[in-house]
């Protein structure tokens, strides 16, 4: 058993989970590292501006506001209690034994961080499937324009239509018409007879089917239009966003609606890269759609000193990824010898439960698009890095009898690029299983490259002489 005084846990993520792990780890008279990329902690879901612009809470994250402004108050309450670095990405972690060295850089500065117990709450990103003219310039994701208007208090165009399937579609179109935006119409890929799934989440969360109906009848009210079971044909525009033509599903008649931005994405995908590289266990999650890192009930990983949190575990949600931060730190100071509330571990469990059995029926309500890839043109970009057009993988497909992520990245190149694969894999993985007829489960795992995001050229060098003068332990 380690020693009090011989113990720094580290906490990579500053959002919901972050921060409530800070907090336990705080309270059980610990001094956490906490690593974020932000400038301010808060997260994606509750991101603050770069410098206060005089919005009420109210005005920037309505119905969610207390539960910001709480979680922000809790964490300036814990500054002097931890040792947090903004703007800090964790780019590499390499395992050696109980070990953990985590590769950082901050402002164009290298350090490595040494720690045995170590929190990650990565967060989750947008998930995006390819059409024709989505690298135009004005096309954005749902969170990319949520972050436009959270952090930068602007919007990413006038006249806007919001596409894809996911809860968040209505509630950032819905934030956007609240912020004096023009939106024309919301696009969403699933059928309207999805939404019957809604009728049963209300017997378990009254309050999130009524949120849910409150931003579509203020967005019909304002002459929203909601057009169900839409597929996008192109971008009208060739240096910026002019417009979208788009049809129904199973129906030959293509529109156009004039815009000059479009946002959209099909719910979120966790970031497991860094779970990855410490060398976590994973399984495929048939819901996500997408490969997690293994955890128990209350966080740990299947490497020891590992702990899982937030939506970079498994979608959940915010109030879900509070939860699994405290049961996370609960864990830690728990195997460390150090006195813990029972009572309040299973009530945690219980409360997470209920939310992701919630989840699951909220998913149900906005289906994936398994058939994207039916109308997707092979002149469509797939891989934006590496410029791999749909056809090119496609043509490596039929070629090398390729059937796993990993071999398709190898003989065409989708994934080798700045981003590792992190926006173009869900995608490409999607275009195997339909090329193939197989589930997504049976594609493989694209397994993580360091870096996991991208980081200066020649930072390295520059930085040799305080690279072993900065190890924290």
């Amino acid at each position: 058993m380690m020693a009090k005084a011989d113990l720094q846990p580290v906490i990579i993520g500053a959002g919901p989970a972050g921060i409530r792990a800070a907090e336990v780890l705080v309270k059980a008279g610990l001094r956490p590292v906490v690593l974020d990329e932000g400038l301010r902690a808060g997260g994606q879901i509750y991101r603050q501006p770069l410098i206060d612009d005089g919005r009420s809470y109210a005005k920037r994250y309505g119905s969610e506001a207390s539960k910001a402004k709480a979680l922000h108050e809790t964490f300036e309450a814990l500054r002097s209690a931890i040792d947090y670095h903004p703007e800090t990405l964790v780019w590499n972690i390499s395992p050696s034994g109980d070990t953990r060295f985590l590769d950082v850089i901050s402002n164009g500065t290298y350090r490595r961080i040494e720690c045995s117990e170590l929190i990650v709450a990565t967060g989750a990103t947008d998930r995006v499937l390819p059409f024709a003219g989505w690298t135009t310039p004005g096309v954005y994701t749902l969170g990319a324009s949520q972050t436009a208007l959270k952090a930068q208090g602007v919007t990413i165009g006038n006249k806007l239509v919001f596409m894809g399937s996911g809860p968040l579609l209505y509630l950032v179109a819905w934030q956007y018409m609240k912020a004096g935006a023009k939106v024309v119409a919301v696009l969403d890929t699933a059928p309207f007879k999805a939404k019957l799934h809604l009728a049963q989440l209300a017997l378990h969360a009254p309050r999130i089917v009524a949120l849910g109906m409150f931003y579509a009848m203020q967005l019909r009210l304002a002459g929203v239009k909601t057009i169900y079971n839409a597929r996008p044909d192109s971008i009208v525009g060739k240096t910026h966003v002019e417009g979208i033509r788009y049809h129904i599903q199973g129906k030959s008649e293509v529109k156009t609606l004039a815009c000059d931005a479009v946002a959209y994405g099909f719910a979120l995908r966790p970031e497991t890269q860094l779970a990855d590289l410490a060398g976590c266990a994973f399984e495929f999650n048939s819901r996500d759609r997408a490969w997690l890192p293994v955890r128990d009930a209350q966080g740990q990983s299947s490497e020891q000193g590992i702990y899982l949190a937030g939506d970079g575990s498994g979608i959940a949600g915010a109030d879900a990824a509070e939860i699994s931060g405290e049961m996370g730190a609960l864990a830690l100071v728990q195997k460390c010898g150090l006195p813990v509330d029972e009572v309040r571990i299973n009530a945690l469990q219980k409360m997470h439960q209920k939310i992701i059995t919630e989840r699951d029926l909220l998913e149900k309500a906005f289906p994936f698009p398994r058939d994207w890839f039916e109308t997707v043109s092979p002149e469509v970009t797939l891989c934006r890095c590496e410029e791999i057009t749909v056809g090119e993988a496609l043509n490596a497909i039929s070629g090398g009898s390729i059937r796993e992520i990993n071999r398709l990245k190898a003989l065409s190149r989708v994934g080798m690029g700045r981003c590792q694969g992190r926006m173009c894999n869900a995608a490409a993985t999607e275009l195997l299983s339909s090329q193939l007829q197989i589930d997504a489960s049976e594609i493989g795992r694209l397994r993580a490259q360091a870096p996991v995001k991208p980081v200066p050229l020649g930072f390295g060098a520059m930085q040799q002489a305080t690279s072993e003068d900065e190890v924290v332990s």
